[in-house]
């Protein structure tokens, strides 16, 4: 046993400001998968092909097997991926004829190259020939190869913050660049998006949700202005979660569970007086009450809102079976914003959590 004050200094805690994983020499790790199958559905769905020969596009993604995750071990980022991919393209042909075909990609993964890996292309079996198979052959399999390497990209560039940790006496990171104004008109980089099968699914695993209240307006002092006449108006929401109440209330107070469903990098302080910035500085506030697992209450405001004012919003949870209900109210929001308030919620913060996590 060591002696006092001459332990190992990779356990010494005062090296980080919260004490954890000192000198980032534990083993941590995060899975991305549901992020990457979203991510790699939405890229492969956006290739399109234009030539001599007719109109490309890929209409389907019809396997997407495999994950992902990162890891931290003593500083350095490791990244793991494996994914067998297939998509179905429909051509159609100068003279306007159509046919469809298949991509094959069986070896997307962190040992092999972009320009190792096994992309083939065919015809559907009952199909005659078509010189849009060239095409594909020869630019579809370029544009494809591509879009996979953009998936490799943001992996290894959005997912990376936050997994090593800053020591107490390193400065904090920069405040994100390219802020947006509005996150109602402006969607983040990585917006979480699934294709048209998996947004009817949703629609229809959530019919109960997104129940709202007529706004309610009056006129009078702002919250954080004092004597500062303003018009605002309340809200209600109500969504169910397919989840229990303590991993949804970590969901909304975890920065690392913030920054996955919002897909961009988020300063959260978890606790109460804690404030919190997201989707690059578009929203912004602090958690003035926390009832774990059951309550959690915030000021929260737009970038775009005037100077200082702030909204007062409350969530509380309530357990129904294996599902929680989340009733919402959102007062002080300013006259005219309320709609653009109430979808950026159901949006980015409800609709998001659910497709991300499964809920």
């Amino acid at each position: 046993m060591a002696k006092w004050g001459e332990g190992d200094p990779r356990w010494i805690v005062e090296q980080r400001a919260d004490g954890t994983n000192v000198n980032n020499w534990h083993w941590t790790e995060r899975d991305v998968s549901s992020w990457s199958s979203v991510l790699l559905r939405d890229l492969l769905l956006g290739v399109s092909l234009k030539g001599p020969e007719g109109v490309v596009e890929l209409t389907e993604v019809d396997r997407l097997e495999g994950e992902s995750s990162i890891n931290n071990r003593r500083g350095k980022l490791f990244f793991f991926y494996e994914w067998r991919l297939r998509a179905s393209w429909l051509g159609t042909s100068s003279s306007g004829v159509k046919f469809r075909g298949t991509v094959d990609v069986s070896n997307l993964s962190d040992e092999n190259d972009m320009d190792d890996l096994d992309i083939s292309v065919s015809l559907c079996k009952d199909q005659p020939g078509t010189p849009l198979l060239s095409l594909m052959k020869k630019t579809g399999v370029q544009e494809v190869r591509r879009v996979l390497g953009e998936f490799v990209h943001r992996l290894k560039s959005e997912f990376s913050q936050g997994m090593i940790l800053a020591k107490a006496d390193q400065p904090e990171p920069p405040e994100p660049q390219n802020q947006k104004d509005q996150i109602q008109t402006s969607i983040p980089q990585t917006q979480i998006q699934t294709s048209r099968a998996q947004t009817q699914n949703n629609q229809i695993q959530t019919s109960r949700a997104q129940k709202s209240s007529t706004p309610r307006c009056s006129s009078g002092p702002a919250p954080s202005l004092p004597g500062v006449p303003i018009k605002t108006c309340t809200f209600n929401l109500t969504e169910t979660f397919q989840t229990s109440p303590d991993e949804l209330y970590r969901t909304f107070i975890g920065q690392e569970f913030v920054q996955v469903f919002t897909r961009s990098a988020a300063q959260v302080d978890g606790r109460r007086g804690g404030q919190f910035q997201m989707l690059d500085g578009s929203v912004r506030g602090e958690f003035t009450q926390l009832v774990p697992n059951r309550k959690i209450e915030m000021r929260w405001r737009f970038r775009t809102w005037p100077s200082e004012h702030y909204a007062a919003v409350s969530l509380e949870l309530e357990e129904r079976g294996d599902e929680t209900e989340l009733r919402m109210e959102c007062g002080g929001v300013p006259e005219g914003e309320e709609e653009s308030t109430r979808e950026g919620w159901t949006r980015f913060y409800f609709r998001a959590i659910k497709q991300v996590f499964g809920y």
